[in-house]
């Protein structure tokens, strides 16, 4: 399992150290607790991804019932493993799973299924909820321009 891609996933989920650490954690456990009833040690890695992405999403809506929003502002973790410039701007104004589902694709380079897989939707909702953000972001880029 590659280390980096992991980082950079709940880097861009989170956006805070602190709560990245949490997640990483609190995902490292549960997989080590449910591993012995993993029956296809081959989907290893979609597995992991999808208690870490779990671990991710319970963390930020935390964060949104406990802290206002001036709060989350100051709390923001602007170290970034690579520039992502104006798509990266555009995609934190679309909802959380379809952020996940976008970076999944395009940057984890993972495919449908494994996407699928991951955030435990239907593979017909995953392919929805990313050609439905693809669209509102290109919409909202060409505006920009």
């Amino acid at each position: 399992m590659n280390r980096i891609l992991y980082e950079n996933l709940i880097q861009y989920i989170l956006k805070n150290q602190e709560d990245a650490l949490d997640a990483v954690q609190n995902a490292v456990c549960k997989a080590l607790d449910a591993y012995e009833s993993l029956r296809n040690t081959g989907a290893i890695k979609t597995w992991f991804y999808r208690i870490l992405v779990n671990e991710c999403l319970q963390i930020l809506k935390q964060c949104k019932r406990n802290a206002p929003l001036e709060d989350l502002e100051e709390q923001v973790y602007h170290e970034s493993a690579f520039d992502r410039g104006e798509v990266d701007e555009e995609l934190k104004h679309l909802e959380p799973e379809v952020q996940t589902i976008i970076r999944l694709r395009y940057f984890e380079e993972l495919s449908l299924k494994e996407i699928a897989q991951v955030t435990g939707l239907n593979l017909n909702t995953v392919k929805t909820k990313l050609y439905r953000g693809l669209k509102t972001l290109r919409e909202t880029m060409e505006v920009a321009l």
